[in-house]
């Protein structure tokens, strides 16, 4: 596939959010590469709620390539309680942003979002057409009203000002540097954390939300970090695109392929008082198939990849 924009070794890269699990992936790929004139900021060192730091940063440094990976994020649990926060501080967070890379005349600019923007009851898998045509899951809508407003900002500024902004909905992201804490993590990190503990504590039951009978589709985050840089120099339409596997698995199936590799032998014992979320949460990625991209990390590799880190975090924690 011929590429439609190509990173230059002497471009500016800002990636929002470096510190996180997406952004840190992307610093990970874009080093791999060769890349090295980057303008990092730590949360401390730059708050992305700010308007006038973030106008002042984008003045000095004008950065050429800019990668929102910024967000307030959270699984199931912190999304609930918190919908007001969800949805002021990444309003915030990316109007900040994507204004004032426009302002500043970034080269080429990438939103990232979520499968969650698309209707609870949306037919499967999810077509970027789909947006919009039905009522949003309850429990995560603050944050899936956010990134849709961010997508369109993006898709705005590209077709009213030329603004070279793309907009990529990744499916469920886990894999290294991911949140292990069960108030603010995803499904997948904290099912790992949960069995890796009952091992480590010599426990026989692991306790877990809801029925497992929720689908869903995993992509490990170095796949999502090649994704993103490869439709920054592939990819330059207004009009957001698929990330994901394409592949879905039950929470059941997941959370018993995590024990098989964790080493846990007793029982899984499911909590059907609590909410499964969306039935079904599978996305259609023909489009990013389409342009040349395939995922190459399976979900066993990428378990076992999660399972050894949160380890290695226990034992740094453990003698730190």
């Amino acid at each position: 596939m011929k590429k439609v924009f190509e990173i230059r070794p002497e471009y500016k890269i800002f990636v929002a959010g470096h510190n996180g699990m997406v952004g840190s992936a992307v610093v990970r790929q874009l080093k791999g590469r060769g890349f090295s004139n980057f303008v990092l900021r730590s949360r401390v060192e730059l708050d992305l709620m700010d308007t006038e730091a973030v106008k002042e940063f984008f003045s000095r440094e004008k950065p050429d390539i800019v990668i929102d990976a910024a967000a307030r994020v959270g699984g199931i649990k912190a999304n609930n309680e918190h919908k007001a926060e969800f949805l002021y501080e990444n309003l915030v967070i990316q109007n900040n942003i994507i204004h004032q890379a426009y302002v500043h005349g970034a080269r080429k600019f990438c939103f990232l979002g979520s499968s969650c923007i698309f209707p609870r009851e949306c037919p499967q898998p999810m077509k970027e057409d789909y947006l919009l045509t039905g009522a949003l899951e309850p429990t995560n809508e603050g944050y899936a009203l956010a990134k849709i407003a961010g997508l369109k900002m993006v898709e705005y500024y590209n077709r009213q000002y030329g603004f070279p902004g793309i907009s990529l909905m990744p499916c469920n992201l886990y894999g290294t540097n991911d949140c292990f804490d069960l108030d603010k993590s995803h499904v997948l990190s904290a099912l790992v954390k949960k069995t890796v503990d009952a091992v480590d504590e010599g426990r026989d039951a692991v306790p877990l939300w809801g029925t497992g009978s929720a689908l869903r589709e995993f992509l490990h985050v170095d796949d999502a970090a090649a994704a993103i840089v490869y439709m920054m120099e592939h990819y330059d339409s207004p009009e957001f695109i698929n990330v994901g596997s394409g592949k879905e698995v039950t929470i059941r199936s997941l959370a018993e392929l995590i024990a098989q590799k964790a080493g846990f032998r007793g029982r899984l014992a499911w909590d059907t008082s609590k909410p499964d979320g969306m039935a079904r949460k599978c996305m259609d990625i023909n489009r990013m198939t389409a342009l040349g991209f395939t995922p190459r990390i399976s979900l066993a590799e990428g378990v076992e990849r999660t399972i050894a880190e949160y380890r290695a975090l226990k034992r740094k924690s453990s003698i730190g």
